[in-house]
């Protein structure tokens, strides 16, 4: 007997587009506060966001994916992600959002590959369309590389 998996995924507002991610995946959602900057980390590392006690790097997907150049709007977010890589020193990372998330239920026959993943911008896993909805699946390991090797790269002398 084949069984059907399920699984909850939250869909995110981004400036220009929408990322799906799973629930479990998703810490909290807080209000969007200035970071504080990183030196000589690129636009879309916008900084380090607080949040209890630690001091989380704070991505945004839209300018990292090509979506926009900036992220723009009056009701942003913040969403603290569970880092997936096993970095002691990145057990966080957080996405900038637009809003509250939605939460949906994802199973195979909703979830629908566009077919755009020859070409991926950066930090993108798949586009894909869930329902009514165009998402892309972000590359959290990917973003986690790249914010691990800015965070961590040698200080020019």
């Amino acid at each position: 007997m084949n069984q059907i998996r399920e699984i909850r995924g939250l869909m995110i507002t981004v400036t220009n587009g929408k990322v799906l991610l799973p629930n479990a995946n998703v810490t909290e959602i807080i209000t969007y506060s200035d970071p504080e900057p990183i030196d000589g980390a690129p636009d879309w590392l916008l900084g380090r966001t607080r949040w209890r006690g630690w001091r989380v790097p704070l991505v945004s997907f839209s300018m990292l994916a090509g979506l926009a150049p900036r992220d723009l709007g009056t009701n942003l977010k913040v969403t603290v992600l569970k880092a997936l890589g096993g970095n002691p020193k990145l057990p966080y990372l957080a996405m900038m959002a637009l809003g509250f998330p939605r939460l949906t239920t994802i199973s195979p026959d909703v979830l629908i590959p566009t077919g755009d993943d020859e070409f991926r911008e950066p930090g993108v896993r798949h586009r894909t369309l869930v329902r009514d909805d165009v998402a892309i699946i972000p590359d959290l390991i990917e973003i986690e590389r790249l914010v691990d090797d800015i965070l961590h790269q040698p200080v020019a002398a």
